[in-house]
């Protein structure tokens, strides 16, 4: 699907002016009258989230339904039901207590019935973790819920567990290894299409295969197209049924609009919401797109003039809004182009958003004087992106959701995982950049976008406005707003750090049986998706055995595991290296190739193993560094070079070492000002904070390894102690 091209007029700029005056199409008249806030009335779930509740009793669950539906109260519920079940509760429940009979189903159980309850709440997100963690805490309170990320541990014996899908993958593989049940009895899989990830899909799909049968399975999500595939796996390989909760309708009704040049606002489509009909683009904007020389919104190469939309939006009611723009840079430009004018005209608004924010920014001199503060408190609208320090999108976040801001502009990534809807979503591309292209819009991402727009309990409809322009296609995004949601497709692949954790438990050939339960398994004679899973796995799975057993090879070669498929003592501590690149780190481990005695040094090694991007160290070395810091680097790449070459040679990834993020966080373990850090480096303040946190982490597990390594261990803990400090120790600390 190629990208609609539009074509540019030949004047000069002085003669091409774009004039914006607020308009709407006299067909958007009973639309518009539908704006306004419901009335307050008591809560009552809605059936399928009834359904949903009392499947989960005896079964488990997978619940699609659209964003804003209330899949998180079907959570909530189903915690309480779990974690109040004492002895007494589970003798006179008569769902639970036939599945308790079941020995099949519960072999481990019975002996736990006079533990206290536990339930685990998975998220892919780090974002919703925190968010999910902050509004479990308001409902049941701080003493009984719990928070595991990479970045933090609060109150881990909780009765209720908010956590990343890592760390759940990870206590799986340590209680297969201990031989222990786990200690839970309900686990709650958000964003469940996650499943089908590229990058994180891997561990979701462990989390299934690995999960005790007696352990209720929930399963949430807005977007998966192949419910019915998902919960056929879950009854194949749990031999339990697999409940599907669907519900399609909006809690907030979705309109979309489509922005004209001229500031007028035009039905996006016809037949929208007529049942039956299919939904195709209205006539006026089908004449919009037929023109041979379309009016434009703004400038080849430049930003629309946000304030004029905004004031078209205000006029019409449909304020706030979310924005979405292609890159970090477009957000941060978008607020340069809104003024105050819309703030200025409710003196008791503005001045609110100024005490606010003074409270979310006075916990740290670095939120205080952040540079885009006093355009947020001037104009009432904000960025938000990835580029940005994490305590500072928490500032972003929580005005949106207070309703002090009329605008956030936002990269797409922002439309899965935080919670903060707005009335109206603004998109203007009909691609998004995935890591390495542009690629359409799915309807998935599509849908996630749009799920932002509506507020239950404060809209009575929502709307989703498209603006024209050289990355929008009209056509293209119209198919999304009723396109079903894509299929998921496992994604299952070995690597290392699986490897060695399943071979703690299981012999290479019970791994064989365990990959068998696997989603690409079952998927394999199911039509398209059965095409897809032989072209990647093979017809009987052999490709990815074949993997498995290239990986055994090596790690048997290396001396981390025997002969007979049992781990080695070097495999054993290895296992517990669950970090971004395991086999290098443990093989310098192994032969002493890091720093043991300066915590700086060592945590900036320790950076360069966990970074994602290219640099040209070239540069960076003619560059005046510490001699310690170059010297410690070349000697460590010199001495994995001839690992490294038997990895490649294998056919394995040997990721390149680069100085760069080691020399920004040596710099920033010395206690350089947090602004020259920044600025001397090539990172965004995000990215340098995402570093930072996941270097931290890589850290802390090392620091583990106390038996095998005690000099590099404690030097691990002071390391981390160095680096975890404001601004970033802002975020950990409070999230």
């Amino acid at each position: 699907m190629k990208t609609r091209k539009y074509k540019i007029r030949n004047k000069p700029d002085n003669e091409r002016k774009i004039l914006i005056k607020p308009d709407a199409d006299i067909e958007l008249n009973s639309v518009f009258s539908r704006i306004g806030i419901p009335a307050k009335k008591t809560f009552s779930p809605d059936s399928f989230q009834l359904k949903a509740l009392d499947a989960i009793k005896h079964s488990d669950c997978l619940v699609t339904a659209p964003t804003g539906a209330g899949k998180t109260w079907i959570a909530e519920r189903a915690a309480d039901l779990i974690i109040n079940l004492i002895n007494s509760e589970v003798s006179t429940n008569s769902d639970i207590s036939q599945n308790l009979d079941n020995p099949e189903l519960n072999h481990n159980n019975l002996h736990n019935n006079n533990l206290p309850k536990k339930v685990w709440y998975a998220t892919p997100l780090k974002a919703l973790t925190n968010s999910i963690y902050g509004q479990f805490s308001k409902t049941f309170g701080k003493d009984k819920v719990g928070i595991l990320t990479g970045d933090t541990k609060e109150n881990a014996d909780a009765a209720i567990i908010i956590g990343t899908t890592e760390i759940l993958r990870n206590q799986l593989y340590d209680a297969m290894h201990t031989g222990e049940d786990l200690n839970c009895d309900l686990v709650i899989l958000d964003e469940a299409h996650y499943l089908g990830d590229m990058e994180r899909g891997v561990v979701w799909e462990e989390i299934i295969i690995y999960l005790p049968v007696r352990i209720p399975l929930l399963m949430l999500s807005a977007t998966i197209g192949n419910p019915d595939h998902i919960a056929g796996w879950l009854e194949a390989i749990r031999g339990k049924k697999c409940h599907i909760i669907q519900e399609s309708r909006r809690p907030v009704p979705l309109y979309p609009l489509f922005f004209h040049p001229s500031g007028t606002l035009q039905p996006l489509l016809k037949n929208a919401h007529q049942p039956g009909k299919k939904a195709i683009l209205h006539k006026k904007t089908l004449e919009f797109l037929e023109l041979p020389n379309p009016p434009e919104i703004s400038l080849p190469g430049r930003l629309p003039k946000f304030y004029d939309i905004l004031r078209v939006l205000k006029k019409f009611d449909l304020l706030p809004a979310i924005f979405f723009l292609k890159s970090r840079s477009d957000c941060d430009g978008a607020i340069r182009l809104c003024n105050s004018d819309l703030i200025s005209a409710q003196p008791e608004r503005k001045a609110a958003l100024a005490r606010r924010m003074e409270e979310l920014v006075s916990v740290t001199p670095h939120l205080a004087r952040h540079a885009q503060r006093e355009q947020v408190e001037q104009t009432a609208a904000a960025s938000h992106h990835s580029g940005q320090l994490p305590a500072w999108k928490v500032v972003v976040e929580t005005l949106m959701s207070e309703g002090l801001l009329d605008a956030m502009f936002a990269t797409s990534t922002v439309a899965a995982g935080v919670n903060f809807p707005a009335r109206s979503v603004v998109i203007l591309n009909s691609d998004r950049f995935n890591g390495t292209d542009f690629l359409p819009l799915t309807a998935s991402e599509f849908q996630q976008m749009t799920g932002r727009a509506g507020r239950r309990g404060m809209d009575n409809i929502g709307f989703a406005i498209l603006l024209p322009g050289k990355f929008m296609d009209l056509r293209h995004a119209a198919r999304m707003v009723s396109a079903p949601p894509v299929d998921v497709q496992s994604q299952i692949r070995i690597n290392f750090s699986m490897v060695l954790n399943l071979l703690l438990s299981h012999s290479p050939e019970q791994i064989r049986a365990v990959l068998k339960k696997s989603f690409a398994s079952y998927m394999l004679n199911r039509g398209k998706q059965g095409k897809y899973a032989r072209k990647v796995y093979g017809h009987e799975l052999e490709f990815l055995w074949e993997d498995f057993l290239a990986h055994l090879d090596f790690l048997q070669e290396e001396g981390f595991v025997k002969e007979d498929g049992t781990l080695t003592d070097d495999g054993l501590w290895a296992s517990k290296l669950r970090i971004d690149a395991p086999l290098m780190v443990a093989h310098c481990l192994k032969y002493g190739l890091l720093p043991q005695n300066d915590p700086a040094l060592f945590a900036a090694i320790m950076a360069s193993f966990v970074n994602e991007k290219e640099f040209d160290d070239e540069s960076l070395l003619k560059q005046v560094l510490p001699k310690i810091l170059t010297k410690e680097f070349l000697d460590l790449r010199k001495g994995l070079r001839p690992f490294a070459g038997r990895m490649i040679r294998k056919g394995f990834d040997a990721p390149n070492l680069y100085l760069q993020p080691a020399a920004t966080i040596f710099s920033w373990a010395q206690n350089e000002p947090w602004e020259d850090v920044v600025k001397r480096s090539v990172f965004a303040e995000g990215d340098l904070a995402r570093l930072i946190l996941r270097t931290a982490e890589n850290l802390r597990q090392i620091a583990g390894l106390t038996f095998q390594f005690p000099e590099i261990a404690k030097t691990s803990e002071e390391a981390i102690n160095l680096i975890l400090k404001e601004p970033v120790v802002t975020f950990y600390k409070e999230l």
